[in-house]
């Protein structure tokens, strides 16, 4: 079977403001990072590497003659990134006075691998909660979605809004305002034909780290001036696996 293979290619990074306090991991979930206010680091022309390794501890058991081991802490790792200088870009100017800054800073990281667009017409119910029919649509709870139509919605939907799939069967599924908020009761009247269409989002990945340096990197004649950063990540890493 053939596999697929994604490129770094696509791929955005964002900062956000200074936080107080770093949570715990058991406390480490998407919702901390729905409210940040990003701005994206643009001219990104390396990734360094992110992912948690485990710290060695090794005792020598004299009575078993050999050394045994196990796992300690764990570490998210240093990540380097090289960028592109853009004097003027806001990212970049973050970036470089975090490094000035000892707090810790919201990142995310959103992939260029969100799935390919779903469209369909569909119709839709009036009642509490709405029920749209689409057959065999494959869509998974959270998914985010939109509607058209050439007529009128039911009262409770606009046209053009993102909604997020709830309740989903094989053949049908109702929305919600948020991902995994409460169905929408639809009323009114409607008319016309309606279409839905998913709105795809890729792999994201939210952490907080230091930022450690900030430094201007420049070479020969035909190399182009970067900003290399290292991060230090400070907390779990939160992975959004992509939907759509």
């Amino acid at each position: 079977m053939a596999q697929t293979i994604y490129p770094v290619a696509g791929a955005k990074i964002y900062i956000g403001p200074a936080v107080t306090d770093v949570p715990d991991d058991v406390d480490m979930i998407e919702s901390l990072f729905t409210s940040v206010s990003w701005t994206q680091i643009k001219g990104w022309q390396t990734m360094g590497a992110i992912g948690d390794a485990a710290a060695l501890i090794t005792e020598s058991i004299i009575d078993a003659g050999r050394d045994i081991k196990t796992k300690g802490t764990r570490n998210a790792g240093s990540m380097q990134n090289s960028f592109t200088i853009q004097p003027s870009d806001a990212g970049q100017l973050a970036l470089i006075a975090a490094e000035a800054s000892s707090s810790n800073f919201p990142f995310k990281m959103l992939f260029n691998d969100a799935p390919a667009v779903k469209t369909s017409t569909v119709t839709v119910t009036i009642a509490a909660p709405g029920v749209f029919s689409w057959t065999a649509h494959g869509l998974a709870n959270g998914t985010p979605i939109k509607f058209t139509t050439t007529g009128a919605l039911p009262t409770g939907l606009t046209a053009g809004t993102t909604y997020y799939v709830t309740g989903a069967t094989t053949d049908a599924f109702s929305v919600s305002a948020t991902s995994g908020g409460s169905a929408i009761t639809t009323t009114g009247t409607q008319s016309g034909v309606h279409t839905a269409t998913t709105v795809p989002v890729g792999t994201v990945k939210y952490f907080y780290a230091v930022v450690m340096s900030a430094q201007e990197q420049g070479g020969g004649a035909n190399t182009t001036r970067l900003l290399q950063s290292t991060a230090e990540i400070n907390s779990k890493i939160v992975n959004v696996t992509r939907i759509g």
